[in-house]
């Protein structure tokens, strides 16, 4: 049901305690008085008390710059901090539940204290009874089944929403719940974890510089995932960093390089590269929390390229074809107006200078003109936008002289050139000499075809007029609430005149056909009135 979004575990579950739920969220959105009018920090608020559930779906959000305003999503990057952890006594109980064992059979000692404490999972320093030190990522126990309730509430109430507001050609709602819900047990499972780090492992096992913590594949379960302690700094921590000697420039260069390899050779990159997952140990740049990863198709890489490519070459064309190309579109597109758009960013990089180009303003405003033109982004997209921000907010607070962009243009411009193969372009250049000559050749035929078809009578021509959609648009909307209104008058008139006969059964000495066409033409006048007031 709902999409196949859940399947028959979380279907059964929705039966017990769902209402209690539902008053519960009505409650708080009491309580925040939503019907007052709504902020960045109201909204924020609103899901860090309606729980866990929220508190993913609100990081999803903060990862979708095509869906809000980027004031909305830099609030709602703030819900990424610490919950209320658990008690140990129930972190106790969860491994032994988990083991099969005691705790202290597994374990020589556990920290009662939280390194860090989520919506999902928290974690705890421990010793092993081999001596090795290790941390401990525990999940909240019942977190599945409160999640796949509050989804199916939410479901439920976004298919509404669809049918009240008619919205879904501008919000997908639904589409967002989906994105969450899959990223979720993707968390709520830490095998799948563990299969993320040891990937990034391998794909940057040839990275000197750069490593990740070493899962314990014996001790790891859905439920518990042990891996290696790691000390060290965090990477913000600057001066630390330089008392021991490191310079923060070289390290900033070394972490932008690894991270643009990350998305434009491996397709497979960090999506939450905010400082307490990047730390620093005898050198080498620690990457961790890697729960939550993205990965780019070879198609979104090509056009990342590209819209690079055609942002240092000015080329407004190139950069439309590069955002057609990035995004899915959610209606008929104004080519005409998303190219004019384009243009007047493109003007703002006329002197461009990659030293001083800040590429997360350049991707939030890409963003502004996907969302203007409802033009959405795939969940890989959307994670590279966040990952971006956040990585360059980052370089700009510990690095400043470290340019991202810069990195990113420079490693575009060496892979393109490790990947050149001038026999390869010499083929396909006489392959599409060949085909281009062969149509050429074929030109007077066509063209005395056309002029034979145009004198009998038998040429069509399809026009498109740009432009034309909204007032065709607004004819259409003008006609349907012209064909409400005589409806309504001819049921208001057909009820007067049956009003006047002794028709039966009757209802207050009124006929009940009588009744019932009032009725529906005051539905269908209150329909009327609303859209006028509306403006649709």
């Amino acid at each position: 049901m709902w999409n196949g979004l859940i399947g028959d575990k979380e279907d059964n579950l929705i039966s017990r305690g769902s209402t209690r739920r539902f008053r519960e969220m009505v409650e708080v959105l009491r309580r925040r008085k939503l019907l007052q009018g709504i902020s960045p920090e109201k909204i924020r608020q609103i899901l860090e008390d309606l729980g866990p559930t929220f508190v993913k779906l609100g990081q999803v959000m903060s990862m979708r710059p095509d869906f809000l305003p980027q004031e909305y999503c830099d609030e709602l990057t703030k819900l990424q901090t610490g919950a209320k952890p658990l008690a140990f006594s129930t972190v106790k109980e969860i491994i032994e539940r988990e083991y099969g064992c005691r705790w202290n059979q597994v374990f020589q000692s556990i920290d009662e204290n939280a390194l860090g404490s989520a919506s999902i999972a928290q974690v705890h320093r421990a010793v092993l009874t081999s001596g090795d030190q290790v941390v401990v990522k525990v999940q909240r126990p019942g977190i599945y089944d409160i999640m796949a309730k509050d989804i199916v509430l939410l479901k439920r109430a976004a298919a509404l929403l669809k049918v009240i507001s008619n919205a879904s050609d501008v919000i997908d709602f639904s589409m967002i719940l989906d994105e969450m819900w899959a990223i979720a047990k993707q968390e709520m499972d830490f095998l799948i974890e563990a299969s993320h780090i040891d990937e990034f492992r391998h794909l940057n096992a040839d990275a000197a510089y750069v490593e990740c913590p070493e899962v314990n594949h014996k001790l790891t379960t859905p439920r518990i995932l042990v891996m290696e302690y790691v000390g060290g700094i965090r990477f913000d921590d600057i001066k630390a960093l330089e008392a021991q000697g490191f310079d923060m420039d070289q390290l900033g260069r070394r972490l932008g390089e690894n991270y643009v390899k990350q998305i434009v050779e491996d397709g497979y990159f960090h999506a939450d590269p905010h400082p307490g997952n990047i730390w620093i140990r005898r050198g080498k740049i620690v990457w961790l929390d890697l729960g939550m990863m993205g990965r780019l198709s070879g198609r979104d890489r090509a056009a990342l390229r590209k819209a690079v490519f055609a942002l240092a070459s000015h080329d407004t064309l190139e950069m439309k074809t590069a955002v057609l190309s990035l995004g899915l579109p959610r209606g008929r597109i104004d080519h005409a107006r998303l190219y004019e758009d384009i243009s007047v960013l493109m003007e703002q990089y006329a002197d461009l200078d990659f030293g001083t180009l800040q590429m997360g303003i350049l991707t939030r405003q890409i963003m502004n003109v996907l969302r203007e033109h409802r033009i959405g982004i795939g969940p890989g997209l959307s994670m590279f936008a966040r990952g971006v921000l956040t990585i360059e907010g980052v370089l700009r607070l510990c690095c400043p002289r470290v340019s991202f962009v810069e990195i990113f243009a420079r490693s575009l411009e060496l892979n393109f050139r490790r990947n050149f193969n001038w026999r390869a372009e010499f083929d396909k250049f006489k392959r599409e000499g060949y085909f281009l000559l062969k149509k050429t050749m074929l030109l007077p035929e066509q063209i005395s075809d056309i002029l034979r078809m145009t004198m009998s009578g038998q040429t069509k021509v399809n026009l498109d007029l740009t432009g034309s959609e909204e007032p065709l648009r607004r004819i259409d909307q003008m006609m349907n609430k012209l064909i409400i209104g005589m409806i309504s008058s001819a049921l208001l008139l057909g009820s007067s005149i049956i009003c006047t006969t002794q028709m039966s059964p009757r209802i207050m000495e009124i006929p009940l056909l009588g009744v019932f066409g009032y009725l529906a033409a005051l539905v269908l006048c209150g329909r009327l009135l609303w859209n006028i007031i509306r403006g649709h």
